[in-house]
């Protein structure tokens, strides 16, 4: 598909592209770059415009066989896998991206280069397989829960009316069994429900005040043996949300992780980090934003058994004998509801859970 032709100083609206776009001659000439190709390449649009296309690929002729080709109209639009090389940053591997050379509408002497980062292509791929499944989930618990509710009321009121007929008191401990019983699970029923359920209180939310709120709790119920380290960007702004929901993922999952330190923390040398950044043209399932916030959430712990690496957030699936399963499943749909995401990388000594929150 051809481009329309683009006047130079409209070039500025590829900046709001999650993708990395670059106009070239097509002898390799780069003529512009947007601020994805600047971010990802380490290098300034000014000096990216100095120098050659070719030069920021590992293996540059098929990109130089796609511009001449493409330019002189033999097609109109060229594809092919290749690997950028990422300047100044020579420690880093190669990253593979995926390259579409296009025309533009009416010229011969400039071409238009998309470059996609594959691991973003799966990222987004992975995003929506979420989202899908968390909406799943949310039917299945309502489903589930409202199925659950309605028998578990009867069984509770008949056996208190079978309670009150009955003259024996080793009789009636039976029946205070399926009482207490009927309300765990009644319990256990209603924290399914609550996200659903309460109210989305929105405010100016400080996530360091939100941190800090966990840090306290944090501490005050692991005294000793455990260090909390942290590493803000005081420079982050406030934003809309609802705080006490931030409050309550980032306790769930910081609660998680001081659990899975029990033998660190008798060691002594327990560690749970607290660290924010700014992340820039970020996008978000489907949205791009200019601003977003980052919030690791790391910890020294055995990490997330590889049994339920890929299933950590489905409801009632826990790594932790007695664990309910639902810590993970609530953090995860109270960030979401502030168009996030949460993500966790795990190896044994270090787990990360990274929150992404879109900042105004």
């Amino acid at each position: 598909m051809k481009h329309a032709a683009t006047p130079a100083g409209h070039f500025d609206t590829f900046d709001l592209l999650a993708t990395m776009i670059a106009i070239a001659r097509p002898t390799g000439e780069c003529l512009f770059a947007n601020a994805s190709f600047e971010q990802v390449m380490g290098l300034s649009r000014r000096t990216l415009q100095r120098g050659s296309l070719l030069d920021c690929f590992i293996e540059p002729q098929q990109l130089r066989d796609a511009l001449v080709a493409v330019a002189r109209n033999d097609y109109a639009t060229g594809r092919f896998e290749a690997a950028l090389r990422r300047q100044p940053n020579v420690h880093l591997e190669p990253m593979p991206v995926h390259v579409i050379v296009n025309q533009i509408d009416g010229e011969s002497d400039r071409v238009l280069v998309e470059v996609i980062e594959i691991e973003q292509q799966t990222r987004h791929d992975r995003e929506e397989r979420t989202l899908g499944q968390v909406k799943a989930n949310k039917e299945l618990i309502r489903n589930l829960a409202h199925e659950i509710k309605n028998p578990l009321g009867g069984i509770r009121g008949a056996a208190q009316l079978l309670e009150m007929e009955l003259e024996s008191k080793e009789l009636t401990e039976y029946t205070q069994v399926i009482v207490q019983e009927a309300d765990r699970l009644q319990a256990l029923v209603d924290r399914l429900l609550a996200p659903h359920r309460r109210p989305h209180v929105v405010g100016d939310v400080n996530i360091h005040e939100v941190c800090e709120r966990v840090r306290a709790l944090i501490t005050a119920e692991f005294p000793r043996g455990l260090t909390i380290e942290r590493d803000y960007d005081i420079s982050i702004p406030e934003f809309r949300g609802d705080r006490e929901q931030l409050i309550q993922a980032v306790l769930n999952i910081a609660h998680n992780a001081a659990q899975a330190l029990n033998e660190r923390i008798a060691a002594g040398d327990a560690r749970l980090w607290f660290r924010t950044r700014i992340a820039r043209q970020l996008t978000i399932g489907k949205t791009r934003f200019r601003l977003a916030l980052e919030l690791h959430i790391e910890d020294n712990g055995p990490g997330v058994p590889e049994s339920i690496s890929d299933r950590i957030f489905y409801p009632l699936v826990s790594g932790r004998d007695g664990g309910s399963g639902l810590g993970l499943t609530l953090a995860q749909t109270f960030v979401q509801q502030h168009q996030g995401t949460i993500e966790c990388d795990s190896v044994p000594g270090r787990t990360v859970f990274k929150i992404v929150i879109p900042l105004p």
